[in-house]
């Protein structure tokens, strides 16, 4: 399914408007074949120079059959931008339409296992490739710096790597590989065609570990011809640093918002946005997985709630939302029914008149700017 997001519209419409637009702008069946318009990323829709494609939508580490790892897509003018790479990103990137070659960076907001474990299989699999399922030319990537704490991993003594180091040790783990594939003369090596960079926020705002998201203005992580890209760190339990990305593009503007318990970081950085990506969990369903109380204390304390999503879109102004990170994944624990549901009550308390899109795998949508 295929479907601008972020058309003009009066941003207080009535409820069954609202939910109306909701209903047309979802839902791809999960495990479908690639949206129609999701052919190739160089070949978006006739006036279209940015889209959103969801590669995944799971939230949390431990897999599923029916939902991928978390994993996001932006196509700006042609080249394809990657938000996390959870399990299956390489792949549902391809059922996507989106080519290889297209391929100009990847960001990643934390490095908690369920948004990286594919991010070095981009290169190791891909790079050098001819044809649509590899790239050539050096993509950048961006990513949380080190945490600055010790390593508790048994046989992983000092510190905590950051992006660049953990690049570093992949490809030297996985030396093997690329060794043969070049003394055979029929491979690269993957690191020549990653450019890496450590984020690291601005000093001046006294983050640490014992203090990982303090109320702070977006800064700033790159920019080039296609957008702006600008950070600010999030509240995710220990993890550090941890942050939601904002892409403006002359097209138009989406927000990440990774990891998060609720901030008034995100909703900074989200101003006027014309589309916010966001996680979702829907606490009363986590006790049916067999959790222990503390592990869903946990959860619940680290992550945000579904029904604190209208009022995060109302505050920040955002034209659209769309959920994703779903938590619980299972269909079976949470339908999809019940999560529409809970989109339309929570914009429904908050007054929020956007369209509340509930994110599928594969679910492909032009993004357009809802006001001038």
């Amino acid at each position: 399914m295929c479907e601008p997001l972020g058309e003009p519209t009066s941003r207080r419409t009535m409820l069954g408007a609202m939910t109306a637009s909701a209903a047309a702008l979802a839902l791809a069946p999960l495990g479908a074949e690639p949206a129609a318009a999701a052919t190739d990323s160089a070949a978006t829709p006739a006036g279209v120079g940015l889209s959103l494609t969801l590669l995944g939508t799971n939230g949390g580490p431990p897999p599923l059959a029916t939902r991928y790892g978390i994993s996001s897509a932006l196509t700006v003018n042609g080249r394809t931008y990657v938000i996390d790479c959870g399990r299956g990103a390489v792949t549902q990137y391809l059922r996507a339409g989106l080519s290889m070659p297209s391929l100009a960076g990847i960001f990643l907001t934390h490095l908690h296992a369920d948004h990286v474990v594919d991010y070095y299989s981009f290169p190791l699999l891909s790079a050098g490739a001819a044809g649509p399922q590899g790239f050539r030319d050096p993509i950048q990537v961006y990513g949380p710096g080190p945490a600055g704490i010790a390593s508790t991993v048994a046989g992983a003594p000092g510190p905590v790597p950051g992006t660049v180091e953990l690049t570093r040790l992949a490809g030297r783990a996985y030396a093997a590989s690329p060794t043969f594939f070049m003394t055979e003369h029929a491979g690269i090596d993957p690191a020549t065609l990653l450019d890496v960079h450590d984020v690291l926020p601005p000093s001046a705002v006294g983050a640490s570990a014992t203090d990982s998201a303090p109320a702070m203005a977006p800064f700033t992580v790159m920019e080039n011809d296609d957008m702006k890209v600008t950070a600010v760190l999030v509240p995710h339990g220990a993890v550090f640093p941890a942050y939601a990305y904002r892409f403006d593009t002359d097209h138009g503007s989406v927000v990440f918002s990774g990891d998060t318990a609720p901030t008034p970081n995100i909703v900074r950085l989200a101003a006027h946005t014309d589309v916010l990506v966001h996680e979702a969990l829907h606490p009363a369903a986590l006790a049916s997985l067999g959790l222990s109380q503390a592990l869903i204390d946990h959860i619940t304390s680290t992550h945000t709630e579904v029904a604190r999503l209208g009022r995060i879109a109302a505050e920040a102004d955002a034209g659209a939302l769309v959920a994703t990170h779903l938590g619980p994944g299972q269909q079976t624990v949470v339908p999809d029914a019940t999560w529409r549901r809970l989109l339309r009550d929570s914009a429904r308390r908050a007054d929020y008149g956007g369209p509340m899109v509930l994110g599928a795998d594969l679910l492909h949508l032009p993004v357009r700017r809802h006001r001038s």
